[in-house]
This record gives C-alpha cells, sequence and structure tokens, in this order.
C-alpha cells in the first residue's frame, strides 16, 4: 500500500501502526559477501510503522543465533517518495537484501529485474499455506518474487447511538443492508445513512468481485477492460443505490475530502466505509473535539449470509533484491519472518489487527473491534489484476473513477463502461 496503515484494533480507540539488472546468483552461493573479516550484514528495509519493535527484534535475535557473524540491520524507509527510492535501490549494486514493498507494487519491480526469483524456495516460504487471496500479489507470470507479509481491507463502521435509535442491527447480506438504511433515514432524516462518495473505487471492486467480473482480464496476450460487462453494471447499479443513502459528492473519493477526520467527526454520519486507519484517525479527531465517539463495525454485507463481501486487500509483501550480495542468507530471514510462527509472533504484536499470509497463523482480535469485523472478511479478499502495468490505470485521471461518476449522474452504464474499458486497454498494453 502506498500509505501507512493504521489498524485500530480496540473500542477505546487504541491504534497500531501497521501502514534492474540481474546479479550473479553464483557469487551469493559462493559466500553471500558481506562486510570484511567473515562477519556480514543483512541490510533490511521496512516502511515506517510497518514492523513492531518487539517482533523485528524477536526475529533478528533469533536469526542472529543461528547465523554467528551476520548481523541485521534494518532501516526504516519513510512514504514520501518510497517508489523512487526503491527503484533506484534495486538498479544499484549494493541494494538492501530484503525490503518491504506495497502488494500492488511487487509486480512492477518484479517485471523491471529488480527482484529475486523465489520459485525454489517455495517449500521454505510456507507458500502451499498461504491465503489464495493474498498470494497472487507476489507472483508474477507463474513466477515466485516475494512472500506476501500482511493484508488489510475495509469495513462498515457505524455509529451505535444511531444504529440503536432506528431499531438497525448490523446486517449479514446486501437486502438486510438496505432496509437497515431505509429503517436509519426514517429515524433521522437529517443524518446520512451512509456516507459513500461517488469514487471510492475499492468498494465498487467488491461488488464487482461478487458478480463474478474483474477490474480487467488478460485475453490472450492483450489485456482488456471489464467495466463494459453485465457484471460490472450489476455492480454499479447495487452501489448506485447505496449512494442514494449519502448526500456525499458523486465526484469524489473517500480522500476528497477525508472523510475519517473531515467528514464523521462533524456527526450527522451513522455509517461509512473505510480502513482501520481511518476508524482510528475518526475517532481521535472526535476526541480532539470533546465529544467520545462509540463506534462499531461489521464486515462489508455479501449476497447471502453464508459469505461475507469481497473486499480489496491492500497491504504489504517482503522481497529479496536480485542484486542481493547476501541472497541465501535474505532468503533465510525471509522464511523467518514470514513462516507461521513469524506470522504468529507478528498478529501478536499487532493484536490482531492484521490479515497474515497464513490464515492458521491468524491472531484472534479483541471482541467489538475493527480488526474482528475486518478478519471475518479475509476470506473474501482478492486484489487488483496481477500486471505490471496496473499502476498505470490507477494514474489520474482514474479511468474507473470516471466511470463510477458517469453512471451515479445517470449514464448508460454498458456506454459508461465500454468507454473506460478502451482506456483501461490502452493504459494496460502500452
Amino acid at each position: 500500500m502506498k500509505r501507512k496503515l493504521i489498524a485500530a484494533i480496540g473500542v477505546a480507540g487504541m491504534m497500531v501502526s501497521i501502514a534492474a539488472c540481474g546479479s550473479d546468483s553464483d557469487k551469493a552461493k559462493d559466500g553471500d559477501k558481506g562486510t570484511a573479516g567473515g562477519d556480514k550484514t543483512l541490510t533490511v528495509w521496512v516502511m515506517d510503522g510497518s514492523a513492531p519493535q518487539e517482533w523485528i527484534d524477536g526475529v533478528n535475535k533469533e536469526f542472529e543465533a543461528s547465523h554467528p557473524g551476520v548481523k541485521v540491520k534494518v532501516e526504516t524507509q519513510q512514504w514520501t517518495d518510497i517508489q523512487t527510492k526503491v527503484t533506484t535501490a534495486l538498479s544499484e549494486n549494493t541494494p538492501p537484501d530484503v525490503l518491504e514493498i506495497g502488494n500492488t507494487q511487487t509486480t512492477g519491480y518484479a517485471a523491471s529485474g529488480g527482484l529475486a526469483d523465489l520459485s525454489g524456495d517455495k517449500d521454505k516460504l510456507g507458500y502451499a499455506n498461504w491465503s489464495e487471496g493474498i498470494k497472487p500479489s507476489a507472483e508474477l507470470e507463474g513466477k515466485l518474487y516475494a512472500a506476501p507479509w500482511w493484508a488489510a481491507n475495509r469495513a462498515v463502521i457505524y455509529d451505535k447511538a444511531a444504529f440503536k435509535k432506528a431499531g438497525v442491527t448490523p446486517p449479514k447480506t446486501r437486502a438486510e443492508w438496505i432496509e437497515g438504511l431505509k429503517k436509519l433515514k426514517a429515524a433521522d432524516p437529517k443524518s446520512q445513512p451512509l456516507y459513500l462518495p461517488g469514487q471510492s473505487w475499492y468498494v465498487f471492486a467488491g461488488f464487482l468481485w461478487d458478480e463474478g467480473g474483474d477490474l480487467a482480464t488478460k485475453d490472450g496476450d492483450k489485456w482488456k477492460g471489464g467495466l463494459g460487462t453485465a457484471e460490472a453494471a450489476s455492480a454499479i447499479n447495487f452501489y448506485k443505490e447505496l449512494q442514494s443513502y449519502s448526500t456525499a459528492p458523486k465526484d469524489k473519493d473517500e480522500a476528497t475530502p477525508q472523510q475519517s477526520t473531515d467528514i464523521v467527526p462533524k456527526g450527522g454520519v451513522s455509517s461509512w466505509i473505510g480502513l482501520g486507519w481511518e476508524a482510528g484517525g475518526a475517532i481521535d479527531a472526535i476526541k480532539k473535539a470533546g465529544k467520545t465517539a462509540d463506534f462499531g463495525y461489521f464486515p462489508i454485507p455479501g449476497k447471502t449470509a453464508d459469505k461475507p463481501g469481497s473486499v480489496f486487500f491492500g497491504g504489504s509483501n517482503l522481497a529479496v533484491a536480485e542484486r542481493s550480495q547476501n541472497k541465501d542468507l535474505a532468503k533465510e530471514w525471509l522464511a523467518l519472518a514470514t513462516n507461521k510462527k513469524g506470522m504468529q509472533a507478528y498478529g501478536t504484536a499487532v493484536k490482531g489487527g492484521i490479515v497474515p499470509n497464513d490464515p492458521s497463523a491468524q491472531i484472534q482480535p479483541e471482541a467489538g473491534s475493527f480488526a474482528e469485523a475486518m478478519v471475518k472478511s479475509a476470506s473474501s479478499g482478492r486484489i487488483t489484476p496481477i500486471t505490471e502495468g496496473w499502476a498505470n490505470v490507477e494514474t489520474e485521471p482514474n479511468p474507473i473513477k470516471g466511470y463510477m461518476t458517469k453512471v451515479l449522474k445517470g449514464e448508460d452504464p454498458k456506454k459508461a463502461g465500454e468507454e473506460a474499458d478502451k482506456v483501461i486497454a490502452e493504459r494496460l498494453n502500452q
């Protein structure tokens, strides 16, 4: 992900900060060249807020104990301009050995030749146990280039007092969700039953996946957009129905204005869809205003009660630089950090506030927390299409956002979708 992820992990508002050329592999096998005198330093880059100190200390202590003469140097990176910094580092002869990268950015770095091929290390890394929703983010064209580390997804955040007044309980299906919004509107006509801007495209993507569609698909050796389909029409029509209960702008996303700090704290919002860091931000802003937030959380409802709605998995992977001078050691550190034991320790450090790569490593979050609702959706988590060109689609003007606004303002879904598909295909196939 491109921003620091902060998971709201408790009802009291406690927060945990969560968010090229090939090298000579024979050199790495000849001794993993490190510092002079036989001692070696393994350099690991993690993003600000991603690695709790107790967890990173535990991993390094265990690693160094089993690798005499090797020291792990952890360097914390800031989010500002990180993609440029990583791209530059991966092209140099002495890059970091292991580095954290966003799960939607991994394919781009892999395609450029900057990441080591880990396909031969699948067993050591626990590949067979990884979540099917997270796993694709680490692969490109049948090869493995990273180990999924953690993920997070959106959930519905609601005002308990508003729901109680309207006699509404957390819904488990789309139909129940709509019925609840009707009751909220009747109980308090001046409040928004659901704050939902017109361009929250990650939310729309979940609805599209629920319908069996996708934002884009591979057609032979070319990519094509998926917004001009019947599945997309069903998804955007449901989004449109939800958005009718909101006064949010149809041509803005959730960050413009920032829903968690600029909208929700002002009151008049019964529910909204967001991430853990947004819930935490709203709690903090409300507290600063001299009030107390009393939020509840539930998974985005699915079409049926037996399965929550699909959600986008944002998160981070850990990869080994192709030009690492300590490639074998880097792979061993990576395996230690991301195996079941390492992920359970990580989950404990963040109080269950993340979705681990291995579902069996999930730490039970605090009851009533955002994390609890988030984890319930993990089985329905997915990511954007796996192609190094996906970042081009997200570049403004984002055609998915434009498509959503057009339909919400009355344009035919098929016509608007076909127009957006042309842009998506052009950007993915350039």
